[in-house]
């Protein structure tokens, strides 16, 4: 099978060489191999295990998305995505990203929060003209 995950902004995988993938749908699991029929699923926060003929058993963080299977086409389209080699470092990288996340998250929040107040500001000076 051919396995291609897309980011909002790029591809981010591209194999060729699928054997067998499980991803975390909001059905449960499903494992897809080469013969399955075409289907269409929302994929959810998880784990996506898939194997190579080359490079053997790897694994994906994804977070909420679509995939799609159309002959031997996987297309998974994501948020966002981490790529290991094994679930320990797959574990590792994604605390960090979702540290860079929430910092990213916070600092963002602050930008509005004084948006905000500035504008209620003005508009209570408004009101009171």
């Amino acid at each position: 099978m051919n396995l291609r995950i897309f980011l909002p902004s790029r591809m981010f995988a591209d194999k060729n060489d699928v054997v067998r993938l499980v991803v975390e749908t909001l059905r449960g699991s499903w494992g897809i191999l080469p013969h399955r029929r075409d289907c269409v699923a929302v994929v959810v926060p998880g784990i996506l295990t898939f194997e190579t003929k080359t490079e053997g058993v790897a694994y994906a963080a994804l977070d909420v998305g679509m995939l799609v299977k159309t002959g031997a086409d996987v297309h998974i389209s994501v948020r966002r995505a981490v790529l290991g080699g094994d679930l320990g470092s797959l574990r590792e990288t994604v605390e960090r990203e979702y540290a860079v996340l929430d910092q990213t998250e916070r600092e963002v929040r602050h930008v509005s929060e004084k948006l905000e107040n500035g504008f209620l500001r003005r508009m209570v000076a408004l009101h009171r003209e």
